[in-house]
């Protein structure tokens, strides 16, 4: 959900002294969705490829992690139908083989099929309900994993007892260590999982996402990139250390999460911040934002020159009195100098000890025994640690305190995003048995996300098609060109035109319909279950097709020979085509084919008045006044100009609204009349795997002309389209862009 002011203020004395506060409340939002069989979860069903392939992936993760690849390796050859555990039949080497490799690409696919179903079917929550999925699965497998690989090691330790002592004795310590290490080596798989989902959030899923649905959904999916989604309770000292604060674990700890939180609470009470009518709420949502740390006490080195400055220090100092109240700065401290101190002295020495042990004396004795019983490593690290604890002081002490303000808040906000995940898991019925699946499909209650090789084959019925036809401007006088010069018109048209726009068919799922001598037309049909993009893939096959052609005419131009000019039209109906047959050759029929016809033409006069005139754009359409006399359609009153752009019909631009994200993105452009009126709208058309195209739209008030000096009569209420082919209309939108950055 969006973050908003909670309060604001009218006086500019209280703006100048009081900080402005946004709250936050996590929420994650499954409306929409049937619930399963049971009346109270969705039915979720996972790949069977998936879930397979993850498992075994995750069960190598745990074994390098746990160092037991060698005991797994000596696991007794006996004959078996199957593997009994998840990664049995992998051999000597499963520990060893290149993970993240595997993993990430399976992550991807899956992910990518289930935003692509829910852009298919028009809701949202089907791709938040596969991330939710997902997860849970992710988590539940962390923990059966472990205890399958345990149980795999047992059973090679039994298989030596009795036999070979010596080797049964080492096996016995590495399974206690491997047992007694399970809380790291969650934390370590969790981790690695958690690294290689938020890769493929950033390289692919988010760009997807906002180019299928905007950006309206970006808050919630944020809840998805949580560093405490793989811990067990959102308690870890390991992560908080990395990640936060390391904070107590024990109800004798000062620094323990709920004292923490109490003492917030009490200050920020104590700041007179205008708390309205429900304050627990008011102050929950304050502390999920982390910004508001630095609008209450700054980086912790506030100056006087500004009220607003000389406020922040007041509310630092109270911060640091309530601190130093509870004595709890000390473990502030402690917290940040023991995060260096884990690479060198842990595991065999616990994070919490270490922390400790730059406190308290007797802590810290016991931790120095157990470094001597280390012999390698040196104390050197450990004193040179308890010395900066002890010498914090002054404007150090702010500085920490203001960090530790704003490190706590950043926790505060990942545990409740972490409450409202695990709520929505709670909601979450994983089904894996095929009598269950079978009765929540059979009831339609199942919401199944498979690999696109796992889905079953559909009749591919066709739910509707775009025409798109290049026509190529005045081919009868290139042609007469050509010929006057000896040279062969066919052959000029194919290496130049047909040839090269043959190479992007399969890019786009494109095909051809037919060639006329001069022009040229496709058809992108949309089936049943895809994605439905076929508008935004016509369009930026458009813009390729009048790209290559402008880099041939380029090399043309410098030949000698004369270039290529064309006119684009793309037409859209929601509805299959028809076809009839001629022998064996389908001819399509469909009223598209002649709206492109009419969409990518060009009026010769139009043409020649329009030639002196300096615009930005390719495309422009003009009403004439009709005879009153005769009884024609209104398109026959319209004058078209087209020369090198790409017009799409009305009924495209609002299919291509539904297919991507268009946002307004207003540009200062010249204009060819007074009181010209026209919108642009950007944005990115998936066409691939991480491939993605930005189109910019054109959307432009239809003027009513005098057709003998092409003056402006009114401004109608007619609209036309144009997909912009001038790269200077990019290149200004990004220069705004990174401007406005």
């Amino acid at each position: 959900m969006p973050r908003i002011p909670i309060f604001s203020f009218g006086q500019a004395q209280q703006e100048a002294a009081l900080p402005r506060l946004t709250g936050y409340t996590p929420s994650l939002s499954l409306e929409g969705l049937q619930l399963g069989v049971d009346n109270l979860r969705h039915d979720v069903h996972l790949s069977p490829k998936f879930v397979t392939q993850t498992r075994s992936q995750i069960s190598r993760l745990i074994v390098r992690h746990g160092d037991v690849e060698g005991l797994l390796a000596a696991e007794a050859p006996q004959p078996r139908q199957g593997g009994h555990f998840i990664g049995s039949n992998a051999g000597p080497k499963t520990g060893v083989r290149p993970v993240g490799s595997e993993l990430k690409p399976l992550l991807a696919e899956v992910h990518s099929a289930a935003l692509n179903r829910a852009k298919a079917e028009g809701n949202p929550s089907l791709d938040v309900l596969a991330r939710v999925a997902i997860i849970k699965f992710l988590r539940i497998e962390l923990g059966s994993q472990f205890a399958q690989i345990l149980e795999r090691c047992r059973m090679t330790l039994k298989s030596y007892e009795g036999i070979r002592a010596q080797k049964a004795l080492e096996y016995r310590e590495r399974v206690a260590a491997f047992q007694v290490a399970k809380k790291g080596i969650l934390r370590k798989t969790g981790q690695e999982l958690f690294r290689t989902l938020r890769e493929i959030e950033k390289e692919t899923l988010a760009r997807t996402r906002r180019s299928l649905f905007g950006t309206s959904h970006d808050e919630q999916y944020k809840l998805f990139l949580n560093p405490l989604i793989f811990t067990a309770d959102g308690c870890d000292a390991y992560v908080n250390a990395e990640q936060y604060v390391m904070l107590g674990n024990f109800d004798r700890d000062p620094d323990r999460f709920t004292n923490v939180l109490r003492i917030a609470y009490e200050f920020l009470q104590s700041q007179n911040l205008g708390l309205e009518a429900d304050p627990e709420r008011a102050i929950n949502a304050w502390l999920n934002v982390p910004e508001n740390a630095q609008e209450l006490i700054g980086p912790g080195t506030a100056d006087d020159a500004t009220p607003e400055e000389r406020a922040q220090k007041a509310r630092l100092a109270a911060w640091l009195a309530l601190l130093d109240r509870e004595k709890l700065m000390e473990y502030v401290v402690a917290s940040y100098e023991a995060v260096p101190l884990l690479a060198e002295y842990s595991p065999r020495i616990n994070a919490q000890q270490l922390k400790n042990a730059l406190i308290s004396r007797e802590e810290r004795t016991r931790v120095e025994k157990l470094i001597v019983e280390q012999g390698k490593v040196s104390r050197d690290s450990l004193q040179a640690a308890v010395q900066r604890v002890a010498g914090c002081r002054g404007a150090e002490r702010g500085k920490v305190a203001a960090r530790f303000l704003r490190d706590f808040m950043r926790y505060h906000r990942d545990l409740r995003n972490l409450e409202a995940l695990t709520s929505a898991m709670d909601n979450v019925n994983l089904i894996a048995n095929d009598k269950m699946r079978q009765l929540s499909s059979m009831n339609g209650t199942l919401y199944e996300f498979l690999l696109p090789e796992e889905q079953k084959p559909s009749e591919e019925k066709v739910l509707r098609h775009v025409i798109v036809k290049a026509d190529v401007r005045d081919s009868s006088r290139l042609t007469r060109s050509l010929l006057e010069r000896g040279m062969n018109p066919a052959s000029y048209f194919s290496l130049n035109f047909y040839d090269p726009v043959n190479k992007l068919l399969s890019k786009y799922g494109a095909s051809k319909v037919f060639l006329e001598g001069d022009a040229i037309i496709l058809a992108i049909i949309e089936r049943e279950g895809e994605p439905g993009l076929a508008v935004g893939r016509a369009s930026v096959l458009a813009r390729e097709i009048i790209e290559i052609v402008r880099g041939y005419n380029q090399l043309l131009e410098r030949a000698g020979l004369p270039g290529i000019e064309l006119g684009v039209g793309i037409s859209f109906q929601d509805s299959a085509p028809m076809y009839l047959m001629d022998g064996e050759q389908r001819i399509m029929i469909s009223d598209a084919l002649n709206e492109s016809d009419r969409l990518s033409s060009c009026s010769k006069r139009v043409r020649k008045s329009m030639k002196a005139m300096e615009t930005p754009f390719n495309v422009y359409a003009f009403q004439t006044v009709p005879d009153a006399d005769v009884e024609d359609s209104p398109d026959d009153f319209i004058l078209k100009y087209n020369l090198n752009g790409i017009r799409i019909s009305e009924a495209a631009f609002q299919r291509l609204k539904q297919e991507i994200s268009l946002e307004l993105s207003p540009l200062d452009l010249p204009k060819a009349w007074d009181g010209e009126e026209f919108h642009l709208w950007s944005g990115l058309v998936p066409v691939g795997n991480d491939i993605f195209r930005k189109i910019v739209v054109r959307g432009s008030r239809m003027p009513q002309i005098d057709p003998h000096n092409f003056s402006v009569q009114l401004w109608t209420e007619r609209w036309y389209y144009e997909v912009c082919s001038n790269p200077a209309i990019d290149a200004k939108l990004e220069g705004k862009a990174a401007t406005a950055k």
